[in-house]
């Protein structure tokens, strides 16, 4: 199956593709402020990722699977090479892309993540998620009321809540799957597989403030990406396209041109 997607900017035949790919609980809205600075210069692809936004869901969740899905939209497309530009989750997707079929990535940018294994982080998220499924809200605003209890920061809530969507029966439910989500957690803060060194050129980009890529991380990540270089969006978190866009799209224009 093939995943939802959206292109925009200048037409394929003329112009480098960028594939953008969203993070966890995300969809391919959360990444248009990139989209409209790419695209005067390039053909931009904006994906949901499987159990995400529009696209098909599916019991299997893992790296290998998503990362498949990407190489599988790059073949329908009829591209040779792609830019990759991954947040998050979706850059663990991006890396893990690279590691299967190196010679389809030309660059790779990687927002605020690393290819280790992580702790478990969203254990509030998904208690107020599943809440939210069992109130049966009416709107907006009483899906949010429902989640305070659980997410203190009103932007994680507002970024949670674009999910939010009413289905054919008029009732407002997730468009993504938490259930599978939900079962496969372990497999989504787990590392991508790295058997080998990836040599494609690459960016990691950290938001100063998060916790995401942390010194520590140094050796993992030369590992796996040998070519890669990293710069530090000052006064951003881990939603850094978010907080700075303007810092963001012009790293990564910088790097991929």
């Amino acid at each position: 199956m093939l995943l939802n997607f959206k292109q925009s900017g200048l037409e394929q035949s003329s112009a480098k593709t960028v594939i953008l790919i969203h993070g966890l609980f995300g969809s391919l809205e959360n990444l248009n402020i990139i989209a409209r600075a790419l695209e005067p210069q390039f053909n931009v692809v904006n994906v949901d990722l499987r159990n995400h936004g529009r696209s098909f869901k599916s019991d299997d969740m893992n790296y290998q699977v998503m990362a498949q899905d990407i190489l599988s939209l790059i073949d329908h497309l009829k591209l040779e090479q792609v830019i990759l530009v991954g947040h998050s989750m979706g850059g663990k997707v991006a890396m893990q892309v690279a590691m299967l079929d190196e010679q389809k990535v030309s660059k790779l940018v990687v927002l605020d993540i690393a290819p280790v294994q992580y702790h478990p982080r969203h254990d509030g998220i998904i208690a107020a998620l599943n809440k939210v499924t069992s109130s049966t809200p009416k709107s907006r605003s009483d899906a949010d009321k429902i989640m305070s209890n659980n997410i203190e920061e009103l932007g994680v809530r507002q970024f949670l809540l674009k999910s939010l969507a009413k289905n054919d029966n008029g009732e407002l439910e997730w468009r993504f799957n938490l259930p599978i989500i939900e079962k496969n957690y372990s497999k989504i803060i787990d590392n991508i597989d790295t058997p080998r060194t990836c040599l494609c050129d690459t960016l990691f980009l950290k938001g100063n403030n998060s916790d995401y890529i942390l010194p520590e991380h140094k050796n993992e990540i030369v590992s796996a990406f040998s070519k890669a270089r990293a710069k530090i969006i000052q006064g951003a978190g881990h939603w850094l396209h978010a907080e700075k866009p303007e810092a963001v799209n012009r790293s990564i224009i910088d790097f991929i041109q």
